[in-house]
């Protein structure tokens, strides 16, 4: 009895031992093999395990190499990068007769104009500085493409800004933000920032009294203190215009420096038309001065050699205004008032009648 009992035991424990070493068998089964990346993209400035391989396990944090450049791309040849893993006890990688792994480190890109907007933005409406549309700004060092971080993701806030109002120099300091921590980036930029506005400007030197055409203009934009005290004028205005004094080619224009173009010049024959209701005259004249359309010029009447007044009506015109004579009005106090026959009549003839 004994005998057949210890027997059973025996068969159950080589049961029990067998089924143990089959499930141990299969969990190693299920643990997959490390499997290489051909290309590897990291955010930080370190290159880790679990970045090179798929299934690292506890290894995964492990750093092996330090990433490249923001925003550049480093080759590692894959011999190298098994040699790595194997120091720190991950072996049985599978490559997939990858010959070399591609590690890139992302970034974020903020190109020169993008910081040209932020700091024009800063400064609008600081000292009597117009829109940042309107500025101009110059850096003090040229400012290249920034690479920044890739978690750096906030914008370019402004937390000092400095304007001298005398010269329009800035100096303004941002901060970026990073979306994950609290961490934050500094940027510093410092230069001029200068008011513009667009203008009309000659293409070529212009002799007093010439009119503008429309290959004598073109539009800039030029500093607001070129201008001074003057009213820029659009070239839409200006095409057209007279000079008042010579200008220079390259010269911005202002209002103060056209008038309306003379219809008549001093010295030219005119034609003087008297005009009235009902009459329309006209006859020859001397212009004794010059003047645009609607000015008020004086002119020589040839036949009666008489000077008169007029206003310029077109090229070569003057309409003079004939005044027309309005009937004579008396006095209110001159009006007698109504007047009876009796009170024209005598006392003596008033007495008969009675």
């Amino acid at each position: 009895m004994m005998i057949r009992t210890s027997h059973k035991l025996l068969l159950a424990g080589a049961l029990l031992a067998s089924t143990a070493l089959s499930a141990i068998a299969g969990e190693e089964d299920q643990i997959a093999a490390p499997v290489l990346h051909a290309t590897v993209n990291v955010t930080g400035d370190i290159v880790r395990v679990g970045d090179l391989i798929d299934n690292a396990g506890a290894a995964a944090q492990v750093a092996v190499y330090r990433a490249p450049d923001l925003g550049t791309t480093g080759l590692l040849p894959t011999a190298q990068v098994i040699a790595a893993l194997r120091s720190h006890q991950v072996i049985g990688v599978d490559t997939r007769n990858i010959k070399e792994v591609a590690v890139t480190r992302l970034a974020r890109t903020i190109d020169a104009s993008e910081v040209e907007r932020a700091v024009a933005k800063a400064v609008e409406h600081r000292f009597g500085l117009g829109d940042a549309a309107n500025l101009t700004v110059n850096f003090d060092q040229p400012v290249q493409d920034l690479k920044l971080d890739a978690g750096l993701t906030g914008a370019l806030a402004p937390s000092a800004v400095r304007v001298d109002p005398r010269n329009g120099r800035f100096d303004v300091t941002f901060e970026i933000g990073n979306g994950a921590t609290a961490g934050t980036t500094k940027l510093r930029f410092t230069g001029t920032a200068i008011e513009t506005v667009e203008v009309a400007v000659l293409t070529r030197n212009i002799d007093r009294s010439d009119v503008l055409r429309t290959g004598d203009v073109v539009i800039e934009r030029r500093p607001k203190a070129e201008l001074g005290a003057g009213e820029p004028i659009s070239r839409v205005a200006a095409i057209g215009m007279q000079t008042r004094r010579p200008l220079r080619a390259g010269q911005a224009l202002k209002t103060l420096d056209l008038a309306r173009p003379d219809l008549v010049q001093r010295d030219q024959d005119v034609t003087i038309i008297y005009q009235t209701a009902g009459i329309y005259l006209t006859t020859r004249g001397k212009a004794l001065e010059s003047g645009g359309e609607g000015d008020t010029v004086s002119v020589l009447n040839v036949q009666s050699k008489r000077t008169v007044s007029g206003r310029v009506a077109g090229r070569g015109q003057v309409a003079v205004e004939i005044a027309t004579p309005r009937p004579a009005q008396t006095a209110e106090a001159e009006i007698a008032g109504p007047v009876t026959v009796a009170s024209r009549l005598p006392t003596s003839a008033t007495a008969k009648a009675e």
